[in-house]
């Protein structure tokens, strides 16, 4: 079990470090809320949505801004569509990680931790089998327009797919073997860590201090492996580092 851990607020002074190392430590956020981000991720979807239809209408010249070329129009609202799809994905994945769906409805659990991905594909395909289907559309702008969406598509999903989901059981295992200790995470590391002076944060000036469930949503989701052999952790998920 991993020894607790006193996080210390700039009020209280500079914390103790066990090793020569000096750490800038700052208290994590105070954990978002689920059912807000997943709201600010639908409302983005929808308008993801409604750019693409938008950009349906100036393909068929249904409607048309006058003082901007169609092409300039279909790339205009492409970037929109992507910008919706990109910062609705980024808030639903991170209520996943504050309240994850369980892993015993498969189907659930993967539909839930995909949803971004399938609203990039609803969001750009059927754009993309216009553009190429469109016989009216002069050859320059169906090319570059087509390419764009394309790379849109892409970026889109590439973006909204989580590539490690967590599970409620997961988060729950995780809370309970490390209850209220205190763990530690890099700006760019990808685990946590139960000890400030672990060997894995010696090049880290600066690091985030919370509990586990405060470093999920921060989408660091395994521990790390130098501090689970320190603790004798064999119950969570860690990085397998040597």
């Amino acid at each position: 079990m991993a020894k607790e851990h006193k996080i210390v607020s700039a009020d209280d002074g500079p914390a103790k470090k066990p090793t020569a190392q000096t750490h800038n430590v700052r208290p994590a956020p105070a954990r978002g809320n689920a059912g807000g981000l997943r709201a600010g991720a639908v409302v983005l979807w929808i308008f993801a949505i409604v750019f693409e239809v938008l950009a349906v209408l100036v393909l068929f010249g249904k409607i048309s801004l006058t003082f901007m070329p169609v092409l300039y129009q279909l790339i205009a609202f492409l970037v929109l569509d992507l910008v919706c799809v990109v910062i609705g994905s980024a808030l639903w994945k991170k209520a996943n990680h504050i309240a994850p769906a369980s892993e015993r409805n498969k189907a659930k659990f993967w539909l839930w931790n995909n949803m971004g991905l399938i609203v990039a594909i609803f969001a750009f395909v059927p754009l993309v089998v216009l553009l190429l289907t469109n016989k009216d559309l002069d050859k320059r702008t169906k090319v570059i327009c087509t390419v764009v969406a394309a790379i849109a598509l892409l970026i889109g999903g590439a973006a909204s797919i989580d590539y490690d989901p967590v599970s409620q059981e997961q988060l729950s295992t995780a809370e309970y073997v490390l209850g209220d200790t205190v763990v530690y995470w890099a700006p760019f590391g990808k685990v946590y860590h139960t000890h400030e002076d672990c060997q894995a944060l010696n090049n880290s000036e600066t690091l985030t201090a919370g509990t586990v469930d405060q470093a999920i949503e921060a989408n660091r989701t395994r521990l790390c492996s130098f501090c689970a052999r320190r603790d004798n952790i064999t119950e969570l998920a860690t990085d397998n580092a040597a």
